[in-house]
């Protein structure tokens, strides 16, 4: 059972991730249009997929990280979890890019959830049976977090194969809100599952919930290979640098990349809430989770502004825009005096990050050839998930060093100005207009 005195700690996992906000409708040159992706059976069995998958990820995520405390009793331990997983999903997720190109992506999709799927169940039976040890457990943390990878440039490179190419956005829009959802739901059910019967029962949880992403692949009726599927391959590596360089040389995906890795370095804010809450407004828990709370349901409703932004052509101004916000809101943020003022801005903040994050997986699809898509977004995950980690140390340790509330000022400045320099010397990005 999950001991009161550990409460913080849940609230502080429970939190995560964000995205979008309202101000671009001056930028969108069609009308508005209401769209369902789900009038797609492909992408109905994809969005599944993406909701259970999501909240097991969630599931397993909190887990691992109370099961370490409750055994150890020590962060330090829950904190090697990120060690960890960045040393295993650096090289994972270039292999995996790879893979999604030469390999049928059904295929590798249904495969990395089956692996996730064994090995939480593995692990299971051990904590039933009470001889699960840290090093296991370290184990598990590795093997989920490479197999996670191996599916995640798969699932993005098959969605271009069910939609037509003018309603790319929206559904990269619908899978940002759905995202955003089970990051929500996922912390939520946790918290039921491991207070009213145990962590055991949470592994189990995770297992059914990883069930539609290992057999739903196969009820794809699209056939999951790349245009380049079956030619003689160059080598993993040698396909690997191929990807590289063919990012490298792109005239748009390389601004986007590092505008947001910019941009997330400087004000990752979602892994130190605590601090943010403390610091900011002098409260503790309570408001803690009311700030996560409150920058996922912004997400959310970013991900449908995101939705009826879908036939805006200028696509790279609409990025560009969303950052300028972004910054501007992180700026106000820092000067923020009240907690109902904070919850309102960083509801905005997570609603401006949902405009980058959809438009940036969609300028992907629209800008790579399908042979080259998996590696094009194992690149995009890899920069995120890097700017992430080094966000957490960059924004916890100034923190530290000037206070949380300058820190959100100086990464408000230094979100403005590296979108200011992307706008002005990048001209691909801003001139990047969509087909109708």
């Amino acid at each position: 059972m999950i001991e009161s005195h550990q409460s913080n700690f849940l609230l502080v996992f429970s939190l995560k991730y964000s995205i979008s906000w309202r101000l671009l409708n001056l930028f969108s040159e069609r009308p508005l249009v209401n769209w369902n992706a789900f009038r797609y059976q492909d992408y109905r069995i994809l969005w599944l997929i993406l909701m259970t998958s999501g909240m097991a990820t969630w599931l397993r995520i909190l887990c691992f990280s109370q099961w370490l405390l409750d055994e150890t009793g020590s962060a330090f331990f829950v904190g090697l979890i990120g060690i960890v997983q960045l040393v295993v999903q650096f090289p994972s997720t270039l292999w995996a890019g790879t893979l999604a190109d030469r390999k049928n992506r059904k295929f590798l999709l249904g495969i990395s959830h089956g692996i996730t799927l064994t090995t939480l169940g593995i692990l299971a039976i051990l904590n039933f049976n009470g001889v699960l040890t840290p090093s296991l457990i370290y184990v598990g943390i590795a093997i989920t977090a490479g197999s996670q990878m191996l599916g995640s440039p798969s699932r993005a490179a098959l969605i271009p194969e069910i939609f037509p190419e003018k309603e790319m956005m929206a559904a990269a829009s619908t899978d940002t809100a759905s995202q955003n959802l089970a990051a929500i739901l996922g912390p939520l059910l946790f918290a039921l599952i491991a207070v009213n019967f145990g962590l055991t029962e949470v592994f189990f949880v995770c297992v059914l919930l990883t069930l539609p992403g290992t057999i739903g692949p196969l009820a794809l009726s699209i056939s999951g290979n790349s245009k380049e599927t079956g030619q003689i391959s160059k080598g993993q590596i040698a396909e690997t640098i191929e990807g590289l360089n063919y990012v490298r040389k792109h005239p748009i995906l390389p601004g986007l990349f590092l505008l947001d890795a910019a941009i997330t370095t400087a004000s990752f804010y979602r892994e130190i809430l605590p601090v943010i809450a403390l610091g900011l407004f002098a409260a503790g828990a309570s408001a803690t989770g009311l700030l996560g709370s409150a920058n996922s349901a912004g997400a959310i409703i970013g991900g449908f502004v995101a939705l009826m932004l879908s036939r805006a052509r200028a696509k790279g101004m609409v990025v560009l825009y969303a950052s300028l916000a972004y910054g501007a809101l992180l700026l106000a943020f820092g000067f923020a005096n009240s907690l109902v003022m904070g919850l309102i801005l960083i509801g905005l903040l997570g609603a401006a990050d949902s405009v980058t994050v959809a438009v940036r997986v969609t300028t992907v699809m629209l800008t790579t050839p399908d042979q080259m898509r998996g590696r094009a977004f194992a690149l995009m995950f890899l920069a995120a998930q890097t700017a992430n980690n080094i966000g957490t140390i960059w924004v916890g340790a100034w923190a530290g060093i000037i206070g949380a509330p300058n820190t959100m000022i100086m990464g408000g400045v230094i979100s403005i100005m590296m979108t200011l320099i992307i706008l002005l010397a990048w001209e691909p990005i801003r001139k990047y207009r969509s087909e109708d």
